[in-house]
């Protein structure tokens, strides 16, 4: 990805991840999503929602969300797109990233069980 895309988040995301920082001991959205994302894409199946309206005001540019670990993030998310049967390109390779986080981050904000930063540890071990 060029580190001039930013990443968008729907109001409800945002909304979800101002709980899962209060819950979990993350204060950084970056650190979140990260988390969020790398669980979405473990789960073989598709996510069920395609499209995603981004009206919040939380923006996430790709070198801040990906950190130093950027070519690991990309790689990811082109190898998901060529599993589920798209063409790596930039623009299936951003909206791979959209909806995967965006159900990432609702899968972790529906967790009755998650109140620590252990219990996302334990979550991601599982």
């Amino acid at each position: 990805m060029p580190s001039e895309v930013t990443i968008r988040l729907s109001q409800a995301a945002k909304d979800q991840l101002a709980w899962l920082k209060r819950h979990t001991g993350l204060t950084q959205w970056n650190e979140l999503c990260r988390w969020a994302l790398t669980l979405s894409l473990r789960d073989p199946s598709p996510p069920l929602v395609r499209d995603i309206t981004t009206d919040s005001n939380v923006e996430i540019s790709w070198k801040t969300f990906a950190g130093p670990h950027g070519d690991i993030y990309l790689s990811l998310l082109k190898q998901r797109c060529a599993a589920d049967g798209d063409e790596p390109t930039d623009p299936a390779v951003s909206k791979t990233l959209l909806v995967h986080l965006h159900r990432g981050i609702g899968v972790l904000a529906g967790r009755q069980d998650l109140r620590s930063i252990q219990d996302l540890i334990a979550i991601a071990a599982e």
